[in-house]
Order: C-alpha cells, then structure tokens, then sequence
C-alpha cells in the first residue's frame, strides 16, 4: 500500500498553534497518536501538535469531526491506542486530515477548539498500548560487521532480516527508570571465572520501531506489499543490553541480557506522516546474496526505507553532555515491510500491536556507531566527555536520549519526541561462585 501525498504533507501549512510554526518534532504535518494524563483526569489519547496536546476525547465532544473522522478519534481517545490501531486504515487518515484543518492557521472555529489543548508540560506521557508482541532484529550490515569481528557479516544476515522474540512486559515509555540488571558474567571476561552481580557493561542500542496493525491467520504468510499495509506507525526505540550477561548467555540467542528493559518514544508517528520521506531501499552490489523472493517488491525496493536522521546524547550525573552517534536510518540493509513479511513468512501470526524493531541502527562511519560496544570498540578505546571525564559503558547516573528528525528536500521535517532514560542502580548485592 503506497500513501500518496497531500493536503497535511504540504510544507508552507502554518498553525493557530504557534509554538507548532518552529523548531518543534510536532509541527502541523506530523500529528503524532499517544496516551497522556494529568493530575485531574485518567489517562487518554491525543495528539501532539508543538507544545500541546489535542485531547481526542474533548475533540470528539465538539461536534466538529465527520463520521469516519469521529469513529476514529474515538477509538483514539482511550488509555489505550489499541482500538486506533485497529481501525480502518481511512477513518485514521480522515482523523488526521480534519485535524490538519481545524488547526490550520485562519481557520474557523478556534474558540471551540483551544478548551481542547492540553500542555506538555502538564502531563504524563505513557505507553501508547502494551504491546502483545516484540521483536528485535538485527538489520544494519555495519553493525553485524562490527560486532561479529570479522568484517563480513555472516550468511544469514545477509539472507533474512535476522531477529529474535523480546520481552514485550518490559517494554516502557521514555523517561522511565533504567535499573541496572543483575546476572551471570565471567570476570574479567573470557576468563572462565562466573559471578552474579550487577551488570558490569551496561550499553544501550539507537533502534527505530514500528508498530503494526492486525495481520494475518495462524499458518497464513503476507508478502512485502501486504505487510507495508500493516505498518501503522513509527517511534524511537532503546534496546538496552546488558553486555556481559549476553556475551555470557549466548547459546540459544538474547535472553537476560536484553528482556529487562526496552525504552520507547511515547509517540507514534503515523506512516501517512512519514510519506514524504519514504527512500530508495539499499541495494544488494556485486558478491551479496540477492534479495529472496519473497521479500523481494518492486515499490518496496522504490521507497521502502525512511530518512529519518537519529542521534543518541549522553549525559552524566556531575553535568557533563555529548552527542555521541548520528547516523541515518535509510542505510539499513532490509526494510520495515520487509521485516514484518519475514516475521510472519513461517505463518506465525501478526497482531494488531505488535512491536517489531530494526535492532541497532550503525552506519559505515565512526560517528554512525550505535552503540557502546561499537563506539569504543568493546571497551578498548573510551570516550571522553567535556569534563575529562571517560566512558566504555554507561555508569549509574548517566542519562541517553535518543531523537530522530525525518527530513526530505521540499518537506518540513518531522520528529519523534525523546526515549530517554536514567541509569540506576541495581537492587541487588554480589555473589561469586564456582
């Protein structure tokens, strides 16, 4: 499914909103779905547009919105994004359409619809819905390359969108407390010495995710068109790893050292948003296997990737600040249709909620490495922050905020929000044994 563009993709549209008119990740042509609350009312949908939030419950109460538009921001306005997720693909697309109206600059009815914004401020942005389901993969070449220590990534990731099934209970929205894990390490590592205790390589992963509406039966796979009609939206996504319980652990695949905490932006940004910075997926040069036929679509191959620029900043406790990765989305190795065609290829069954991430999203350049473990080359070559002060991992107290900026020549660039959290310590004391 292509999403053509139109009226709320168009650059030169202002808002009445006026904090909605400058540097801002919500301007009039992202209209991001999420879940808030304030101190006087229970949690319920909205939509961020600058430094507020339309309530779609007090939206919908204002007799303004057609029917389809109307059925929509009702499923919206919940404690949950669930039901919106589960709406027709074109009552979501005329929801935002007459929201793009009612809160374009000289429009009428601006009296009625001021009751219904809400600060930023003032709220608590939560989970958008609890995922049923969560898969990490792995889909950056670069990234492979590096960690695997080789060069070449292996034959597999080459072949498929390798990935592994998550933790979906420990999915969580930006901001929420980043306790750091206990579990089994060798210390010093490769040692054969075993400990339980803290996580001694506490790293995080710059990843982008998607989240899909209802898909397809038990024993019945989608193709790559069919599964590009299945993204309903986008966030910014943190995989934190625990690198020492996960060298340690790694038999099977991921397990402790990756299912204690994920971290997500609290918005969604619509794939009708994202239209305009839709990219020509990477292609396959001269000594790779070729694309497999199943996830192999001409308009996939056309537009499957998004421009979107990430960036991961660390900061310490004692105040000091440095971005330390930018790197582009659009130069992973397999796509977002892609990946859920993959997921549901063995006829494992998609649902409405389902969370699946792209896994760390590292480019060729030194500044793309996204993550720790890449940055400093598995600890043996520290960063050094303003102060003096260095890291090869992430210590108590440090905060990482990851954000994204979607961009395209002629379109106004659209963001995300931040996925940020704070190191804490474990809860937990330490154990050696034999």
């Amino acid at each position: 499914m292509t999403i053509e563009l139109n009226a709320t993709h168009d650059p030169a549209a202002m808002s009445w909103v006026e904090s909605a008119n400058g540097d801002t990740d919500f301007p009039l042509q992202n209209l991001p779905f999420g879940v808030f609350c304030t101190a006087a009312a229970s949690p319920r949908g909205g939509v961020a547009l600058g430094d507020s939030i339309i309530d779609l419950a007090a939206l919908a109460a204002t007799d303004l919105l057609g029917e389809a538009a109307l059925d929509a921001a009702k499923a919206g306005s919940h404690d949950t994004l669930l039901p919106l997720l589960a709406a027709a693909p074109a009552a979501v697309s005329a929801l935002r359409a007459e929201i793009f109206a009612l809160f374009r600059e000289d429009r009428a009815h601006r009296a009625v619809l001021e009751p219904v914004l809400v600060p930023i401020d003032d709220v608590e942005l939560l989970m958008p819905l609890k995922p049923p389901a969560f898969t990490d993969f792995c889909t950056s070449y670069d990234h492979i390359a590096r960690m695997g220590g080789g060069g070449v990534p292996k034959l597999a990731a080459l072949s498929l969108p390798v990935a592994y099934n998550g933790r979906a209970s420990s999915v969580r929205a930006s901001g929420a407390p980043v306790i750091r894990p206990m579990g089994q390490f060798e210390t010093p590592p490769a040692s054969g010495i075993v400990q339980w205790g803290p996580e001694p390589m506490l790293d995080f992963e710059l990843e982008f995710g998607a989240w899909l509406r209802g898909g397809n039966p038990i024993g019945t796979p989608v193709n790559v068109a069919e599964a590009e009609a299945l993204l309903f939206g986008c966030c910014l996504v943190n995989d934190w790893s625990a690198r020492g319980i996960q060298f340690f652990e790694m038999i099977l695949g991921p397990h402790l050292g990756k299912s204690f905490l994920t971290t997500i932006s609290p918005w969604i940004v619509t794939m009708e948003a994202l239209a305009p910075f839709r990219a020509t997926a990477r292609g396959r040069p001269e000594g790779e296997p070729a694309v497999p036929a199943y996830l192999l679509d001409a308009a996939d191959r056309s537009h499957g990737a998004v421009a979107v620029t990430l960036t991961a900043d660390l900061a310490t406790a004692a105040g000091a600040h440095k971005r330390i990765v930018e790197t582009e989305l659009a130069d992973l190795y397999w796509t977002l249709a892609q990946m859920a065609a993959h997921q549901a290829s063995n006829g494992a069954p998609l649902e409405a909620g389902d969370l699946i991430a792209t896994g760390t999203v590292s480019g060729a350049a030194d500044t793309a490495r996204a993550c720790l473990a890449e940055i400093t080359m598995r600890g043996g070559s520290p960063i050094t922050l303003p102060d003096g002060s260095t890291r090869t991992m992430l210590e108590d107290g440090d905060t990482l905020t990851l954000r994204g900026r979607a961009h395209a020549e002629g379109f106004r660039p659209i963001g995300f929000g931040d996925c940020a959290g704070t190191i804490l310590p474990a809860r937990a004391g330490t154990e050696t044994h034999a």
